[in-house]
């Protein structure tokens, strides 16, 4: 059985960047939320000062991280023109291609990115509807 997969981003906004992040981050949830439907969450949260922006994806399962991923790199460029990556976590076992995708991308010339990489599930569970 596969679990769910919990892919979680950390970035810097870039001075002078935050209305157009927040035009860019509407537009990117309404994209993932039409054409990704194994993408059962996609929160994005900013800092108290809002120069940080956290992504929360939550995945029925590996399949549906690869399909998420389709189409990444562009997606990933028009999002670099706001945010510097800080950091990720990855909490399950994706695909072999996705690790390695997950654990590599970042903008050229940026600095080496701190990944975390949590890949045994205890147990838990996810639930959809409240009760």
């Amino acid at each position: 059985m596969s679990a769910p997969i919990v892919f979680i981003s950390r970035s810097k906004i870039k001075e002078g960047k935050l209305e157009g992040l927040k035009q860019h981050a509407q537009m990117m949830m309404e994209l993932i939320q039409a054409e990704k439907p194994g993408t059962l969450a996609f929160l994005q949260y900013l800092n108290e000062d809002e120069t940080e922006l956290s992504i929360v994806h939550v995945f029925t399962d590996a399949d549906a991280v690869d399909k998420h991923n389709e189409g990444v790199a562009e997606r990933a460029r028009g999002a670099f023109e706001f945010l510097e990556p800080i950091s990720r976590e990855l909490y399950g076992m994706p695909s072999e291609k996705t690790l390695a995708m997950m654990t590599g991308v970042r903008p050229p010339g940026a600095p080496e990115i701190e990944v975390h990489h949590i890949p045994k599930v205890l147990g838990g569970y996810l639930r959809l509807t409240p009760g």
